[in-house]
């Protein structure tokens, strides 16, 4: 009996030595292996690439659809008349706002549909629309004016679903020390974009015409549809290619997924919520009338022609994605190696942020250089990405389970100066002089300024009674 037992205890032995080995092999295989949340964060950052260059390729077609330009015909420069010279500012103005009245209105019904449907649906089906109607602008646009507004409204429709499923999305692929760098890493994609659209929509519209900017952008658009919606899953668990030690990793700190109540009384009366609303809002309103205008400053202030124009522009976005990368590795390092507190790490990168912006913009008024000009612009624009760090993936902080709410909350609010800042430009650049335009800085200032004292002031990043009473109307998902 003895022998028997010894006999078994040695098998038994050897097996525990070749579970050892093969879990060993496993980890180090896992090591050299692209890990699943890496590989969404960098789909996710080209589709807000996708998202961001179809957006702002308006920004550089519209000088050209409304000034034309220089054009060599047999050796000889002749200037073409642009399609639609007769656009006021003003008129220019309810285009370049008009894809914000449908943004606004898709931001809590995008939080919404993205826990109910399937957050990776509905990013890809925001993306997909914004793409259709990016192709069918051309044919719309020679319509009428109105049927352009109706093209950038609808896109404006879809696109807005996409940040509150992206934060329903980080919600559970996302570990809470690496929420910072992966949240922040997917949104740098939007300025990437920016950048990659300013000058090649610049190329395109200069030697194609302006339509090729928006059946260009809309066909890539389209080819990142089917690459996301055959790769990426709604939770780790769905993956197939998953690994079970990222699995384990990733389901270790994740909430429940029921459905809960959204508790709307407390989340509108919560101080900490209204700190990130007034952050975002501010540095939106700064990034909006830059993103939408600034082709025509430079060309106003410095002189710049629309290819110009479309180089220099692109210059400062992708400042801000190098910043909004950078800056969320280093806030999680901080976290995580250094353990500084959490709270302070996102109050110092909004502070810093937007002090920066503001210093850098007033400095724009201080010189006619137009290298100083495109340099102080860049800086400024920017450090904007230093402020994402801070109040981006706050609402992650605060109720992780209502991440996509809180982000459609924030986002609807931070929408409305997308709304207004391009017609406030149109009431006050009437002429197009620096003066006007100066005007124009200072209310930037003073919002960014304002912003960034409310969010030191209110902000939080515990996690909030609200978010830790909860309950669930639906029970748990299978």
């Amino acid at each position: 009996m003895y022998r028997i037992l010894s006999q078994n205890d040695n098998e038994s032995n050897d097996n525990d030595e070749k579970n050892v080995k093969i879990l060993a092999d496993d980890e180090a295989l896992d090591a050299k292996r692209w890990k699943r949340r890496h590989v969404v964060a960098v789909l996710a950052l080209l589709g807000f690439a996708n998202i961001y260059a179809m957006r702002a390729n308006l920004s550089i077609a519209i000088v050209e659809m409304t000034s034309g330009g220089e054009k060599k015909v047999n050796g000889t420069m002749l200037h073409v008349h642009g399609d639609f010279e007769n656009w006021t500012p003003m008129t220019q103005g309810v285009v370049l706002s008009s894809f914000f009245y449908g943004y606004i209105v898709s931001q809590l019904p995008g939080g919404y549909l993205a826990y109910t449907h399937g957050a990776k649906t509905v990013f890809f089906a925001g993306t997909f629309g914004t793409a259709v109607f990016t192709l069918l602008t051309p044919p719309f646009a020679r319509m009428g004016y109105g049927m352009l507004v109706f093209a950038r409204f609808m896109e404006g429709l879809l696109e807005g679903v996409t940040y509150p499923a992206m934060h329903v999305i980080w919600s559970r692929w996302a570990p809470p020390l690496e929420q910072t760098k992966l949240a922040t890493f997917a949104f740098s994609g939007s300025y990437f974009g920016t950048v990659i659209a300013m000058p090649l929509s610049a190329y395109l519209g200069e030697n194609f015409g302006w339509p090729m900017i928006f059946w260009f952008f809309g066909a890539l658009g389209v080819i990142w549809c089917t690459v996301w919606f055959k790769t990426v899953h709604d939770r780790p668990e769905d993956d197939p290619k998953i690994t079970t030690s990222e699995l384990a990793l990733l389901q270790r700190d994740a909430f429940s997924q029921s459905h809960y109540m959204v508790p709307w009384g407390q989340i509108l009366r919560s101080k900490p919520v209204w700190a990130i609303i007034m952050a975002h809002s501010a540095q939106n309103f700064g990034f909006y009338i830059m993103l939408t205008n600034l082709p025509r400053m430079l060309k106003d202030i410095a002189g710049y022609n629309v290819e110009k124009a479309g180089f220099a522009s692109s210059l400062p976005y992708f400042l801000m994605g190098f910043q909004i990368i950078t800056g969320g590795q280093l806030c999680d390092y901080l976290r995580k190696n250094k353990h500084y507190d959490t709270l302070f790490v996102r109050k110092v990168a909004c502070a810093l942020g937007f002090v920066g912006q503001s210093v850098f913009l007033f400095l724009v008024m201080t010189t006619s250089n137009s290298f100083l000009l495109v340099l102080f612009f860049s800086i400024s624009i920017g450090l904007g990405g230093i402020c994402w760090c801070g109040f981006s993936v706050n609402h992650l902080d605060l109720a992780p389970q209502y991440a996509g709410h809180l982000m459609a909350v924030s986002n609807t609010f931070a929408t409305i100066p997308g709304i207004f800042g391009p017609l406030l430009v149109g009431a006050i650049v009437e002429n197009g002089i620096i003066s006007e335009w100066n005007v124009i800085m200072y209310i930037i200032i003073s919002i960014y300024l304002a912003g960034g004292a409310l969010f030191w002031k209110f902000a939080d990043a515990s996690l909030q009674p609200w978010a830790s009473d909860h309950t669930s109307f639906v029970g748990q998902l299978e």
